[in-house]
């Protein structure tokens, strides 16, 4: 959903400042309202509870919620993108000159994308080409209806995990591992 505002004019400091602002991206001047539903909030959330989780006592990278948005898009310096779930490295971090942007000014390591009922096919694939474009090494697409992830290495073939597959990310965080399916809700009991 686009929110009332005059089209294409919005910068990213005002999207900033505005209350609220933590579900809108910015691209190409307008603002662009994230689709959710409760199914996608809470895969998002295991996303990076499990990432968090595996972190503490960690000091290798930092996990971020979909409220920090990255604006580190060299061909296009006002787009504002949120991805569901983002790892970035601590020797990365360290190269920041301010420790708190507004927006991080760096692409993430890894980038979770969480599919919501109402996002269309080619919108979401156009995040993925603008988030490879920009240098994201990795993105992972979660469909919480079909229990899956796929992975897109950027200069690389994207590959499907089902619930079964177990999924490891060495160069961002060694060690962590997790079955596909833990991703994602449980199924509710059926009476």
């Amino acid at each position: 959903m686009t929110l009332a505002h005059a089209a294409g004019t919005t910068t990213p400091d005002e999207l900033l400042r505005m209350p609220g602002s933590n579900t809108m991206e910015l691209v190409d001047g307008e603002i662009v309202e994230k689709n959710v539903s409760a199914e996608s909030s809470e895969t998002e959330g295991i996303f990076y509870f499990r990432f968090q989780t595996f972190l503490l006592g960690r000091s290798v990278a930092k996990a971020y919620p979909s409220s920090l948005g990255y604006r580190c898009f060299p061909d296009n310096p006002g787009k504002v993108r949120r991805p569901d779930a983002t790892v970035v490295r601590m020797d990365r971090l360290k190269e920041l000159d301010d420790p708190d942007p507004g927006y991080m000014p760096i692409v993430p390591d890894l980038a979770v994308e969480v599919i919501s009922p109402g996002d269309l096919v080619y919108t979401v694939d156009e995040k993925i080409r603008e988030y490879l474009d920009a240098g994201f090494p990795l993105v992972w697409v979660a469909d919480p209806k079909a229990r899956t992830v796929t992975v897109y290495p950027r200069g690389g073939h994207p590959t499907i995990y089902t619930a079964e597959d177990e999924l490891t990310v060495e160069s961002v965080l060694p060690g962590f591992f997790c079955k596909v399916g833990d991703f994602f809700p449980g199924k509710a009991d059926t009476l």
